[in-house]
């Protein structure tokens, strides 16, 4: 599993010119599974993002987690992040989990990021052409993966 995750002060998600999903302060995350991926690579990503001090204090040094700056998260299930770019210029998604595979992982996902706030997190629709804007603050993007946990 891959993670892209950027700080926001607002960021939505629009499919068929209709928002789907939107919040203010808090993480916008991009989400990618593989066919590998296993319900722990599920809960201990789930926890990484939730944990993340990436969110400044009163010293403005990045200390702080969206629990303890109360934010809200957007998750969008994006399968590119799985593009092998090694050979020739259009990219392979090989790698990338399948819709039967990725769609149970991608709700489940969701179900432990919901446990970990407390509260219900936004989402795109899985497999939708979505628009998805965003206000990067700083700007903060961080990669997690976890095939990479050391």
């Amino acid at each position: 599993m891959r993670v892209v995750v950027q700080r926001v002060t607002q960021a939505s998600v629009t499919i068929n010119n209709q928002v789907k999903g939107e919040i203010g302060l808090g993480l916008l995350v991009l989400a990618g599974f593989t066919p590998s991926d296993t319900d722990e690579d599920l809960k201990w990503t789930a926890g990484k993002v939730a944990q993340l001090r990436i969110f400044s204090d009163a010293d403005d040094k990045m200390n702080l987690s969206i629990q303890d700056v109360n934010g809200d998260m957007l998750v969008i299930s994006q399968f590119t992040l799985f593009a092998n770019t090694k050979k020739g210029n259009r990219p392979s998604y090989i790698n990338a989990a399948p819709p039967t595979t990725a769609i149970p992982l991608y709700e489940k996902f969701i179900v432990y990021l919901e446990a970990a706030l407390g509260k219900k997190v936004q989402t795109g629709e899985f497999g939708a052409d979505m628009k998805v804007a965003l206000l990067n603050d700083g700007p903060v993007t961080i990669t997690i993966d976890s095939q990479n946990k050391e």
